[in-house]
């Protein structure tokens, strides 16, 4: 198996396209500060699932870097509310909406994180 059979990857890979095509209609200013935050972010996320899978013999290695991508989808999140309170993301439908997918998306990390935990040698 691949790690890009993993459901949380596919979804984390189109969180962050979608991030990155939100970030170029962002203020120039934005583009560089809060927009490069975000989007290394969402990137985050999706690495460290590909890294965890990698290690996904070993098990605390593997549940270290699913934390990581948990942390990485959390602080997607917050750059996200920062643009659309600071006025920089103006499109509430489109918050909206990747604020659904991040959420999402954090529900799917913990739940494989716990599966991992508990059915560690399924994952091959």
């Amino acid at each position: 198996m691949s790690y890009k059979k993993l459901e949380i990857w596919k979804q984390a890979k189109e969180l962050s396209i979608l991030i990155h095509q939100m970030t170029s209609r962002l203020p120039n200013f934005e583009q560089f500060e809060e927009g490069s935050q975000i989007r290394r972010s969402s990137k985050s996320v999706c690495i460290n699932i590909v890294e965890g899978y990698g290690r996904r013999f070993y098990k605390n290695e593997f549940i270290r870097f699913i934390i990581f991508a948990i942390d990485s989808n959390d602080e997607t999140m917050v750059h996200l509310e920062i643009l659309f309170e600071t006025g920089s993301l103006t499109d509430r439908v489109q918050f909206e909406i990747l604020k659904r997918k991040i959420e999402t998306l954090g529900r799917m990390l913990n739940k494989f994180m716990f599966a991992v935990k508990h059915h560690h040698m399924k994952f091959d």
